[in-house]
């Protein structure tokens, strides 16, 4: 069994809640391929831009955390009869937190870290998934 990774997706605060309140994650908008790059075990961390898509305020913070439950994507409705994939996740208690305040203990923000962002789902470090949980589930 392989060591569990960290990935960070990037969707809008008001899509990760509906994920949170139903405990599973969606990412590209229901696409599958992202999905299939994560494993159970993993963790999953949603940063996100804005507060809504397409038209939100600019938010810049890390909105929920999570691990990956042992079972494989499924397609769900997503609304308006439009059909896309999710993964269950046990989403933990947490803080939204602004990425601004971990940017210089963060090592996937060096450099022109937009352009990974701009993927949808990325990996991270096990440092910058430690610095992450910290903050957002400080008491």
């Amino acid at each position: 069994m392989t060591a569990p990774r960290h990935w960070i997706g990037v969707v809008s605060r008001e899509h990760v809640l509906i994920g949170v309140a139903g405990g599973f994650a969606m990412l590209n908008h229901g696409k599958l391929a992202p999905l299939k790059r994560i494993a159970p075990g993993d963790t999953l961390i949603y940063y996100s831009p804005k507060t809504s898509y397409p038209d939100g305020a600019s938010l810049k913070a890390f909105t929920a955390i999570g691990t990956v439950a042992d079972r494989p994507p499924y397609q769900a409705e997503m609304g308006a009869g439009g059909m896309g994939y999710r993964i269950d996740v046990a989403w933990l208690p947490a803080t939204e937190t602004p990425i601004a305040a971990l940017t210089d203990r963060l090592e996937f923000t060096r450099g022109n870290w937009g352009m990974l962002a701009r993927r949808g789902l990325f990996p991270i470090s096990t440092h910058d998934q430690d610095v992450i949980r910290a903050a957002m589930t400080a008491s």
